[in-house]
């Protein structure tokens, strides 16, 4: 049977949940969000929180709270999601493209820095959007001394230690189906502060003033409180199975990038290669594994951001894989992609 790179971690209890939701015709948003929400409150620490039918929908909602107008720009790391690209282009707004550090993969001071010097003159920068790459953290307290708001996408670092000196202006949790944790759709968007939640609450506030069609669905919702109970024992095995990869990844030349953060999440394993990627997609195929492009969904493996001005990112594109990682893999599976890693061509 074919190992996959992803597969979410959806046991018993979640279809148990989503099962009772649909039994109950608790299907479109409704109570379920707000248990949703306060399982969520006791793992994050925000004030308020809208709970989203998808990141797409949240992105729009807080650029919209933000009050950006027309014309302004918003700075994106070139390894974004495609979709960031979208949603700015519906509200007039111009994405200031910013390359990553190869170390990390995520953007930094001076990649910021950079990218605002080659934008024109009269083009109002007035936002950053901070996407945790593979579920790796960049320097966020040097990015905040730029005084920027700021837009911070953890979906796919959830459960890593984040220093919380740092407080942006507003976060998204994707919700999915490769996020960390996964409703099967959808989003939260929450904010620390009670200055900046009093911004989500005038575009929200009563909730009634958002087409239902924004709400999460209940079906989603319940899945999803199950994920934030799960999360610690989810992390544990993920652990587990990295550490097994480490070892594996070791003994070869290709290269991993630098985690600074104390506690990673293990969302995926990625490595840099140093040799073709098809080369070494066909040689795991052989032994029944999937390994994938790790950036084959966002704005530089799509040739939305020009090589000269995103080198880094361009480069990581060509370059990086991911193996399998995910609880359920168990570790029969895990040894399976640990010696495909170790003896990788």
């Amino acid at each position: 049977m074919k190992i996959e790179v992803y597969s979410p971690t959806i046991r018993r209890k979640e279809m148990v949940a989503v099962l009772t939701a649909m039994v109950e015709n608790k299907i479109g948003p409704g109570e379920q969000s707000k248990i949703l929400i306060q399982a969520a409150r006791e793992k994050i620490k925000f004030d308020y929180c809208l709970a989203l039918r998808s990141p797409a929908i949240a992105l729009s909602l807080a650029l919209k709270a933000l009050s950006l107008e027309k014309g302004q720009g918003v700075i994106i790391s070139a390894l974004s999601p495609m979709y960031y690209a979208h949603v700015l282009e519906d509200m007039g707004l111009i994405p200031v493209y910013c390359d990553v550090l190869p170390s990390s993969a995520c953007i930094g001071l001076e990649t910021i820095e950079k990218a605002r010097s080659s934008v024109k003159k009269d083009l109002d920068v007035r936002c950053i959007i901070i996407h945790h790459t593979l579920g790796l953290i960049p320097d966020r307290a040097a990015i905040a001394e730029l005084g920027l708001p700021l837009i911070e996408d953890c979906s796919q670092s959830f459960g890593t230690a984040i220093n919380d000196e740092v407080m942006p202006t507003f976060t998204i949790l994707g919700l999915e189906e490769k996020d960390m944790l996964t409703s099967g759709g959808g989003a939260l968007l929450y904010s620390g502060s009670r200055r900046d939640s009093a911004l989500l609450r005038n575009i929200s506030a009563p909730m009634a003033d958002l087409p239902p069609e924004y709400g999460l669905p209940d079906m989603n919702a319940a899945l999803a409180v199950v994920q934030f109970r799960e999360i610690s024992k989810n992390l544990l095995k993920r652990s587990e199975i990295a550490s097994l990869y480490v070892q594996s990844a070791m003994k070869t030349r290709n290269k991993r990038f630098v985690q600074s953060d104390p506690e990673y999440n293990n969302y995926v394993f990625p490595l840099i290669l140093e040799t073709g990627m098809n080369e070494v997609k066909s040689y795991a195929k052989r032994k029944d594994i999937a390994v994938e492009n790790a950036f084959e969904n966002t704005l530089a493996a799509n040739s939305m951001v020009k090589r000269d001005e995103c080198p880094e990112a361009c480069s990581l594109s060509l370059r990086t894989v991911l193996f399998p990682l995910y609880p359920r893999l168990g570790m029969k599976g895990a040894l399976k992609v640990s010696k495909i890693i170790q003896t990788l061509p």
